[in-house]
């Protein structure tokens, strides 16, 4: 059986990280599989730093360029080390963003461009994509809302204290990549409880996925 790649996108707020950690129990309580849980940037060590090195709110003097090639790297090392070596052994991989934020993120956000930041992208993952994107939906205002009451400012990155003409930014092209990917990217209106987003998460993976679940 072959491994399925899924992955979790939506703009700061949108819950994702709360999502995961009651979706991924559900899931194995039913999965035929191992499910590896991993995340960008990040999810090995290499990715790890990098990822310390691109949020830091001290680094107030990386370029938007830089940025965006810091996170090509770190997916590179993260796709090679760890989610192709689980999908060639059959396993789920369920991973907390991939190349749908350097688009929404870097391409529209930072005002870099989609294409060029997909190009990009493109050379990193070898055109390697995800199955299904579970897309949670939020506007900016709400998701920031909930970043500045779930989050100490000390415990904030270099992209939740950006403006929010950069969170609309980032919300937007979201929506755009939701309509014009509809048969990879499913949308999740993350506006309601946790308990109903988590719910909607686990109805969309196993009515697309049945053979891999008891």
């Amino acid at each position: 059986m072959q491994g399925i790649f899924i992955t979790l996108e939506g703009p700061d707020g949108a819950g994702k990280t709360s999502v995961i950690q009651q979706l991924v129990p559900l899931l194995k309580e039913k999965s035929k599989v191992e499910i590896v849980v991993t995340r960008e940037p990040g999810g090995i060590e290499i990715a790890e730093k990098i990822r310390q090195l691109i949020l830091d709110p001290k680094n107030t003097d990386m370029d938007i360029r830089t940025e965006a090639l810091l996170y090509a790297a770190a997916r590179r090392q993260h796709l090679i080390q760890k989610i192709l070596p689980a999908l060639h052994q059959g396993n789920i991989v369920l991973c907390d963003r991939f190349v749908d934020s350097s688009l929404a993120y870097q391409g529209a956000g930072r005002k870099i461009g989609v294409e060029e930041v997909a190009k990009i992208n493109e050379f990193a993952t070898q055109g390697v994509q995800p199955g299904t994107t579970l897309y949670l939906n939020v506007d900016s205002d709400t998701g920031l809302g909930r970043i500045k009451k779930g989050r100490k400012v000390a415990e904030q990155d270099r992209l939740d204290i950006e403006k929010p003409s950069f969170h609309k930014r980032v919300q937007k092209e979201y929506l755009v990549l939701a309509s014009e990917h509809p048969e990879r990217i499913i949308t999740i209106d993350a506006h309601v409880s946790l308990d109903q987003v988590v719910q909607s998460c686990y109805d969309s993976i196993i009515k697309k996925y049945p053979d891999y679940f008891a």
